[in-house]
């Protein structure tokens, strides 16, 4: 019982940290980029997607076709945040996805986006 409180505290002290994930279908190839202002939902996410309920229907369509195992889970990057009394965490949140967007081109028969 005291493991299961020293892995809820480990849990509580975990610093929240946003950034851009990567989802990638290991037998199509195919790849979505999302954002998330606390990256420790990733598992929220592959909950959502287990019971179809995740807003992109293509890759819960995938999820299920090719099950769980066909993909991978990627941390692209973490949100650097500033000091700066007008940072918008949710406005840099918005750049950086559109940065890997740019980059990762995940649209059409590339992706999920």
């Amino acid at each position: 019982m005291d493991r299961k409180k020293e892995l809820k505290q480990l849990y509580k002290e975990t610093p929240v940290e946003a950034g851009i994930y990567l989802i990638k279908n290991t037998e199509n190839g195919k790849l979505f980029v999302g954002s998330t202002r606390n990256l420790k939902t990733l598992n929220g996410v592959k909950f959502t997607l287990e019971n179809g309920g995740h807003t992109n229907k293509g890759l819960v369509q995938d999820w299920k076709e090719y099950g769980k195992d066909a993909f991978t889970f990627e941390v692209l990057e973490v949100l650097k945040k500033k000091e700066d009394p007008y940072f918008n965490e949710k406005e840099e949140l918005g750049k950086l996805e559109e940065k890997w967007l740019t980059e990762m081109q995940p649209f059409g028969e590339r992706g999920y986006n």
